[in-house]
Protein backbone atom coordinates (compact mmCIF):
# COMPACT_ATOMS: atom_id res chain seq x y z
CA UNK A 1 0.00 0.00 0.00
CA UNK A 2 1.63 3.39 -1.08
CA UNK A 3 1.28 6.24 1.30
CA UNK A 4 -1.04 8.15 -0.81
CA UNK A 5 -3.66 5.36 -0.92
CA UNK A 6 -3.14 5.46 3.73
CA UNK A 7 -3.67 9.20 3.56
CA UNK A 8 -7.08 8.74 1.52
CA UNK A 9 -8.48 6.35 4.03
CA UNK A 10 -11.19 7.02 6.21
CA UNK A 11 -10.31 7.01 9.62
CA UNK A 12 -12.25 5.26 12.02
CA UNK A 13 -14.46 5.63 15.14
CA UNK A 14 -11.50 5.36 16.97
CA UNK A 15 -9.20 7.78 15.46
CA UNK A 16 -12.06 10.50 14.88
CA UNK A 17 -12.36 10.06 19.03
CA UNK A 18 -8.93 10.53 19.61
CA UNK A 19 -8.59 13.66 17.39
CA UNK A 20 -11.02 15.27 18.69
CA UNK A 21 -9.61 14.81 22.34
CA UNK A 22 -6.30 15.78 21.46
CA UNK A 23 -7.99 19.14 19.88
CA UNK A 24 -9.73 20.10 22.82
CA UNK A 25 -6.94 19.33 25.29
CA UNK A 26 -4.90 21.23 22.22
CA UNK A 27 -7.29 24.37 22.52
CA UNK A 28 -7.54 23.98 26.59
CA UNK A 29 -3.78 23.97 27.37
CA UNK A 30 -3.11 27.26 24.81
CA UNK A 31 -5.81 28.98 26.36
CA UNK A 32 -4.12 27.55 30.25
CA UNK A 33 -0.67 28.67 29.07
CA UNK A 34 -1.41 31.74 27.42
CA UNK A 35 -3.18 32.50 31.05
CA UNK A 36 -0.28 32.04 32.80
CA UNK A 37 1.72 34.25 30.37
CA UNK A 38 -0.66 36.79 31.69
CA UNK A 39 -0.36 35.93 35.24
CA UNK A 40 3.53 35.93 35.11
CA UNK A 41 3.21 39.64 32.77
CA UNK A 42 0.52 41.32 35.21
CA UNK A 43 0.50 39.73 38.20
CA UNK A 44 -2.19 40.89 40.59
CA UNK A 45 -1.66 42.47 44.14
CA UNK A 46 -1.72 39.28 45.80
CA UNK A 47 0.60 37.67 44.11
CA UNK A 48 3.35 40.39 43.57
CA UNK A 49 5.04 39.57 46.63
CA UNK A 50 5.73 36.00 44.98
CA UNK A 51 6.48 37.08 41.70
CA UNK A 52 9.03 40.19 42.62
CA UNK A 53 11.54 38.39 44.36
CA UNK A 54 12.70 37.01 40.90
CA UNK A 55 14.47 38.58 38.00
CA UNK A 56 11.89 40.71 36.35
CA UNK A 57 13.37 40.22 33.26
CA UNK A 58 13.42 36.46 33.14
CA UNK A 59 9.71 36.61 34.66
CA UNK A 60 8.79 38.30 31.23
CA UNK A 61 10.87 35.97 29.01
CA UNK A 62 8.84 33.51 30.66
CA UNK A 63 5.38 35.29 30.03
CA UNK A 64 6.58 35.24 26.45
CA UNK A 65 7.22 31.75 26.09
CA UNK A 66 4.30 30.81 27.73
CA UNK A 67 1.96 33.37 25.11
CA UNK A 68 4.10 31.73 22.12
CA UNK A 69 3.77 28.15 23.31
CA UNK A 70 -0.02 28.61 23.99
CA UNK A 71 -0.60 30.06 20.67
CA UNK A 72 1.51 26.79 19.03
CA UNK A 73 -0.89 24.84 20.67
CA UNK A 74 -3.89 26.46 19.84
CA UNK A 75 -2.41 26.45 16.47
CA UNK A 76 -1.84 22.17 16.51
CA UNK A 77 -5.42 21.93 17.64
CA UNK A 78 -6.54 24.19 14.72
CA UNK A 79 -4.75 22.18 12.40
CA UNK A 80 -6.03 18.58 13.79
CA UNK A 81 -3.15 16.70 12.06
CA UNK A 82 -2.41 13.39 13.60
CA UNK A 83 -2.68 10.77 11.66
CA UNK A 84 -1.38 12.38 8.39
CA UNK A 85 2.70 13.21 8.33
Amino acid sequence: MALEEFEREPLSEREKGIIRMRTITNYGMGAFLILVGCFFMFPIKNTKGYISQYDPDLIKVFAVICWLYGIFRIYRGYQKNYFRD
